[in-house]
C-alpha cells in the first residue's frame, strides 16, 4: 500500500456522486462561451462595426473590466476581449469549489474518515480530486475550441483562448488544493481560495488599465498574455503550468503534515460565554453569514463600477450600430444613457440575486450538518429558526442591491457630471428587491 492507493477507486467515485454537478459546471461555461461569441458576432456584423468598438475599447473602464486590447481589430479579437476574463472567473469557482467540496468538506463532515479506514492512501482523496478537476478542466479546454472553431473562428486563437480557460481552471484547483490545508473550515477553505480569486481579477484589472505591469501578478493576467486571436504567444502558458506543479507538490507536503481532520492553521479559542449580540437566531445567522453577505457586496460593487464608468461611451458604441441600440433601448422610448444604465441596473441585481439564494439555501446545509438540531435542543423553535434565515437573506439581498445602485449610479454621476444619476441608480436597483423577495420565497419553499 502506497500514499497513493485507492486513488483510480476514489475517481470513479466522485464521478459518479457528482455527475449531475460536473455536466451541469462543464455544459454551461460551453455554453456561455458559444452563445457570446454569436451574440459579438451579431453586435459587430461589418469590420466597420469592429473597428469603431476597437477605437472606444481604450477606455481604462473599459480594460480594466475585460482586459488588455489586443487584437480588437478582428472579430476573434473581439470574442477574446468581450469573454476572456469574465468567462475565465467562471471557470476558477468552477473549479476552486469543486475542489474545496471534494477535500475539505468531505473532511469536516466526517465521510473522509470512513473512506481513510478502507485501503485508501494519505493522498489519494487529494490525488482523486486532482484528477476529477483536472478532467473538467480538460472538457472545458477542448469543448470551448471546438465550439469557438465551429463558428468560423480561426483555429490557433480558439485553441489559445481554449486553454487558457483549461489552465485557469488548474491553477485554481491547485490553488483551492493548498487552501483546504490551510484551514479545519470548509467555508474558510473556500473563502481563501476566492480571495486569491478576487485580488487575481483586481490586479489583473488594475494593471490592464494602466501600464500592464500589475497584470503579471495575475493568474488571469497571465492568460491574456498568450494573446488569443491577437498573435498567439505560448509561453505564458508554461508559467501556469509550472505554477499548478509548485503548488500541487507544496499541497501534499502540506497534506503530510497535518492530522486527519485538521488543518495548519489552528483555530484561537473563543470566549468562554457568547455576548448579547449572539443570544438570538438572526444575529447568529449574521454572523454566520457576514463574510459571504460582505464578499457578494464587494463582487456586485466591483461589476457595478465597471458599467457605470463607461456610461459617456455608450452613444459611440451604438452610433450606426442598430443591433447594439435595440440591445440598449428596445421598445423603450427613454434616452439611451438611461436605458444603459437600467439594464446594467438589472444585469447586477441578478448576479446580486444570488446571495439571496445561497443564504436560504444554508437553511438545508445546517440542517443536513446537524447544526440546526443544536439549535432546536436550544430554546429556539422551528418558526424561530426559519424566520431568522428569511431576516437575513432580505436584509442582506437589500443591501446588496443598495451597493448595486450606489456603484453603477455612483460611477455614472462621476463620468457624466450628473448627481441625479446617482439616485436613479439607486431607485432602479431597490426596483428589483420585490423580485429578489420572490426568489427568496422560491428557494424558502423548496427547502
Amino acid at each position: 500500500m502506497t500514499s497513493f492507493t485507492g486513488t483510480s477507486v476514489l475517481v470513479v467515485s466522485e464521478f459518479r456522486r457528482d455527475r449531475v454537478r460536473i455536466i451541469a459546471w462543464i455544459a454551461s461555461i460551453v455554453a456561455m462561451v458559444g452563445m457570446g461569441a454569436a451574440s459579438v458576432a451579431d453586435l459587430f456584423p461589418t469590420q466597420a462595426d469592429i473597428d469603431n468598438a476597437a477605437a472606444l475599447s481604450t477606455n481604462p473602464a473599459i480594460k480594466a473590466f475585460n482586459g488588455p486590447a489586443q487584437g480588437l481589430d478582428t472579430l476573434g479579437g473581439q470574442v477574446a476581449f468581450q469573454l476572456g476574463a469574465p468567462v475565465m472567473v467562471i471557470v476558477a469557482l468552477m473549479a476552486l469549489l469543486m475542489t474545496v467540496r471534494m477535500t475539505r468538506s468531505e473532511e469536516e463532515a466526517g465521510r473522509l474518515e470512513l473512506v481513510r479506514s478502507l485501503p485508501v492512501g494519505h493522498h489519494a482523496p487529494l490525488a482523486s480530486a486532482a484528477v476529477v478537476v483536472s478532467v473538467m478542466a480538460l472538457a472545458v479546454g477542448v469543448l470551448t475550441t471546438a465550439v469557438l472553431a465551429a463558428q468560423s473562428l480561426p483555429l490557433a486563437g480558439s485553441v489559445s483562448l481554449g486553454v487558457s480557460y483549461g489552465i485557469t481552471a488548474l491553477l485554481f484547483g491547485a490553488i483551492a488544493l493548498v487552501a483546504a490545508q490551510m484551514t479545519e473550515n470548509t467555508r474558510l477553505a473556500g473563502g481563501i481560495a476566492g480571495a486569491v480569486l478576487g485580488a487575481s481579477f483586481v490586479l489583473r484589472g488594475a494593471g490592464d488599465a494602466g501600464n500592464g505591469f500589475l497584470a503579471w501578478f495575475s493568474p488571469i493576467g497571465w492568460m491574456q498574455k498568450a494573446r488569443p486571436y491577437a498573435g498567439e504567444t505560448w509561453w505564458p502558458f508554461l508559467l501556469a503550468v509550472c505554477a499548478v506543479g509548485v503548488l500541487s507538490i507544496g499541497a501534499t507536503r502540506l497534506n503530510a503534515k497535518r492530522d486527519l481532520g485538521a488543518g495548519l492553521m489552528v483555530p484561537s479559542p473563543g470566549p468562554v460565554n457568547a455576548s448579547q449580540w449572539l443570544r438570538s437566531a438572526v444575529s447568529l445567522g449574521v454572523r454566520t453569514q457576514r463574510g459571504a453577505l460582505l464578499a457578494w457586496t464587494f463582487g456586485v460593487a466591483v461589476f457595478g463600477v465597471a458599467y457605470g464608468s463607461i456610461t459617456t461611451a455608450i452613444e459611440d458604441f451604438v452610433e450606426d450600430n442598430e443591433v447594439m441600440a435595440d440591445m440598449f433601448i428596445g421598445d423603450s422610448n427613454a434616452p439611451l444613457i438611461e436605458s444603459y444604465l437600467s439594464n446594467s441596473t438589472r444585469i447586477v441585481a441578478l448576479i446580486g440575486a444570488g446571495f439571496a439564494t445561497q443564504s436560504i439555501l444554508r437553511m438545508r446545509s445546517d440542517e443536513t450538518a446537524g447544526r440546526t438540531e443544536l439549535l432546536l435542543a436550544a430554546s429556539v423553535s422551528r418558526t424561530r429558526w426559519m424566520l431568522s434565515h428569511l431576516v437575513v437573506a432580505i436584509g442582506g439581498a437589500l443591501i446588496v442591491l443598495l451597493a448595486t445602485g450606489v456603484a453603477v449610479g455612483g460611477s455614472a454621476a462621476i463620468v457624466t457630471r450628473e448627481g441625479s444619476i446617482a439616485v436613479d441608480g439607486i431607485a432602479s436597483s431597490l426596483a428589483y428587491f420585490p423580485a429578489v423577495m420572490v426568489l427568496i420565497g422560491i428557494a424558502a419553499l423548496f427547502v
